[in-house]
């Protein structure tokens, strides 16, 4: 089935194309010489350049890279992720397509794998330890390209080793309120296996919920409901549509941070100090297992006890019972328990990160980043290939540019590779000249607001721009760093399905021809993304002042105001006045329409070259001001104040909304409004911070 794609910008869970472009300032080291053409203070964007790049970029060319990339398994640190490094280094090093310089940077990082001696299981046994039923060990060799020795088997990255064994519950996808509602109805969680399934809650939270019940391991299924659109038989899955075949299992890390586990706020090299990994936090507390959906069918068509709440139900066929145990008439005795034996083991593993540099003419030590990471759970087309073939296209268009003198950017390009990132906002509308794939005529602008639009109260209906969560390589930019950061995906019309990601994600299904047949057959979606980032690498690279639109972040905070407005009566009831959040508010929407008029009047004469530094200066390092290290002291690497994960059900500051949620369940306890005080007051320091930084130098 055809799908119409959709461009979404900043998505955080990037279905297909995920691609990130960072902002930021750095010392680029020289490289090699290569000819470049005369460079001033004042060069601008030239559109005639940027012409070329988009005419250029081909979409046979970027297939034929996917094809390169995704033909063998490449786990992180394994010979064929290696392999890629050096095919990187060679692309980058071309003498006719390359760029100035390329290196790698390794990292000595701990990886968690399955056994190889002894493969992770799950059992139903009888009350002597009798096997009577096995999950599948691995996934069915639908196409030839499931069974090759260098297919890692399905399992949760970082799950502890242990051999639980218990009776089976069914606890829907994990979270924290699924256990509560299971409790409720006195269902016995202690000394329980758990069955549940993707969705919800991340994978790492389901161990940690079901282990504060008591729940002693955990299994974990995609319900075809959730991603099938309820298809389950073989004829209507892969290979004969997009759908995961029944066997499918999602691989993924459980670990509950980004970034290396040992060496947390460190970079993971030799000389850093490491923790111990029987001292360090975030690995699951319980063992946990994935299975595939014809196995979870076997399990939970034959469970006992009272049926699930109708939300809770599923696409298997049958209904969804709650356990514990079998039920009388079914499959298996009643006494018959679940066994899960995993047997992950943790292991320092060498990852290398792979960087190809553009010099800049004019402002060498300012840089754009753009990057996908390289590694993947099996042969990876879609997650992370397509992204990287994308990039490889791209680096080859502005590199032959580059090699033939005619163009060398304002700022420097830095092209990046990242290693291992499967273990662990910059809105633009100026892509009308760019066509959306398909047979519409529509330009990729149009197409989008088509399929994903908000309504803006200053510019009317508008693309919609999501936020950056935790779902890849930007993450510790702009969560950590506070460097902005876009994430560019081509996605499916999710008005036509209810898939929660493309359906074989980290399957050994997601292979090159499930991107030929069934996602993008003419490869003119990756085009478009190519198109696209092409576009906003060089008016990121090349414009004399940065395209970035504070004004449209007043946009944003006047939201989190507005909603911020619907708690005020129950704060001022704790004596907590919102006064000073709305000055601060209406501070930075005044200090960012000054800038702006700045910016208009210096673009109307000729620019001082200082002026224009110190402005781009003031809108690169704006992000920045929003970060602060001690506003979520129990959440490792998040301290922007507006984009770190939001619990709380009101729609404003996370950190404000988290803690009223907090307060509020906790009644009047005098500690929990105090947080919801100090929340306020980060925020608005916060937005004191950014609106000065908006300012001119004389008026501070």
């Amino acid at each position: 089935m055809q799908w119409v794609k959709v461009l979404g910008g900043v998505v955080g869970a990037a279905a297909l194309l995920g691609l990130g472009i960072i902002v930021g300032h750095f010392a680029i080291p020289k490289g090699a010489d290569s000819p470049a053409p005369s460079a001033s203070a004042s060069q601008d964007l030239d559109l005639e350049i940027l012409k070329t790049v988009i005419e250029q970029l081909d979409a046979d060319r970027i297939r034929e890279n996917l094809r390169e990339l995704s033909k063998e398994p490449h786990l992180a640190t394994s010979p064929r992720d290696e392999a890629l490094v050096q095919l990187l280094l060679q692309r980058w090093q071309d003498p006719e397509s390359g760029l100035d310089s390329a290196r790698t940077a390794e990292y000595e990082v701990l990886l968690s794998f399955p056994s190889e001696e002894q493969p992770n299981r799950v059992d139903v046994v009888n009350s002597t330890g009798a096997i009577l039923f096995s999950c599948r060990h691995s996934e069915e060799n639908l196409t030839g390209e499931q069974g090759g020795p260098n297919v890692v088997p399905p399992y949760a990255a970082y799950a502890p080793p242990g051999t639980p064994q218990g009776p089976l519950v069914y606890a829907n996808q994990g979270s924290e309120e699924d256990f509560k509602e299971l409790q409720n109805k006195g269902v016995k969680l202690q000394d329980s296996i758990v069955l549940t399934r993707y969705g919800g809650v991340g994978r790492g939270a389901k161990a940690v919920n079901a282990a504060k019940y008591g729940v002693i391991g955990v299994l974990v299924y995609t319900d075809p409901k959730d991603i099938n659109d309820g298809k389950s038989l073989p004829n209507e899955t892969f290979p004969h549509s997009w759908c995961l075949p029944p066997s499918g299992v999602e691989r993924g890390s459980y670990f509950e941070y980004f970034g290396d586990p040992l060496t947390p706020y460190l970079p993971a090299t030799p000389s850093s100090f490491r923790l111990n990994s029987d001292n360090a936090s975030g690995f699951p507390p319980i063992p946990i297992q994935p299975i595939g959906f014809e196995d979870a069918q076997v399990l939970l068509c034959n469970l006992g006890g009272n049926l699930a709440p109708a939300d809770w139900q599923g696409g298997l066929g049958c209904d969804y019972n709650l356990g514990p145990g079998f039920r009388s008439n079914g499959t298996f005795p009643e006494d018959s328990q679940v066994n899960v034996s995993v047997h992950n083991r943790l292991e320092l593993r060498n990852s290398s990160n792979v960087l190809g540099i553009i010099r800049g003419a004019v402002e060498p030590d300012r840089y754009v980043l753009y990057g996908n990471h390289r590694d993947s759970w099996v042969h990876g087309a879609v997650d992370p290939s397509t992204g990287t073939a994308v990039l490889l296209e791209l680096s080859r268009v502005l590199g032959t540019l580059l090699k033939k003198g005619t163009w060398r950017p304002r700022r420097s390009i830095v092209f990046a590779s990242w290693g291992a990132e499967e273990f662990g906002l910059i809105g633009s509308t100026e892509f009308t000249e760019i066509s959306a794939p398909g047979s519409s005529g529509l330009s990729i602008y149009d197409n989008w607001i088509r399929y994903y639009n908000r309504s803006s109260s200053v510019y009317g209906l508008v693309p919609s721009v999501g936020t950056l969560g935790a779902g890849s390589d930007y993450a510790p930019f702009i969560h950590f760093l506070g460097i902005s950061s876009m994430d560019i995906a081509y996605t499916y019309d999710r008005s036509k399905t209810s898939a929660r990601i493309y359906p074989t994600y980290h399957t050994a299904f997601d292979t090159f021809d499930y991107v030929n047949k069934f996602l993008d057959p003419g490869f003119t979606s990756h085009q478009a993304v190519a198109r696209t980032a092409g576009s906003v690498l060089l008016r990121l690279s090349d414009s004399l002042f940065l395209p970035l639109n504070v004004s449209d972040y007043s946009e944003t905070l006047r939201s989190f105001l507005q909603a911020a407005e619907n708690l005020r009566v129950p704060l001022e009831q704790h004596n907590i006045s919102l006064g000073p959040l709305v000055t601060a508010v209406e501070k930075f929407e005044g200090a960012a329409t000054s800038l702006n008029q700045r910016i208009a009047t210096l673009q109307k004469g000729t620019s001082d070259p200082l002026q224009v530094r110190m402005i781009n200066d003031q809108l690169m390092l704006l992000e920045r001001t929003f970060l602060n290290s001690q506003a979520f002291p129990e959440e490792r690497y998040y301290s922007h104040v507006l984009w770190a994960p939001r619990t709380g059900s009101v729609a404003t500051f996370p950190g404000l909304s988290n803690a009223y949620s907090q307060a509020e369940n906790t009644g009047h306890e005098p500690a929990a409004w105090a947080e919801v005080q100090r929340q306020l007051s980060i925020v608005v320091a916060a937005l004191e911070g950014a609106a000065a930084t908006l300012r001119p130098v004389a008026d501070l």
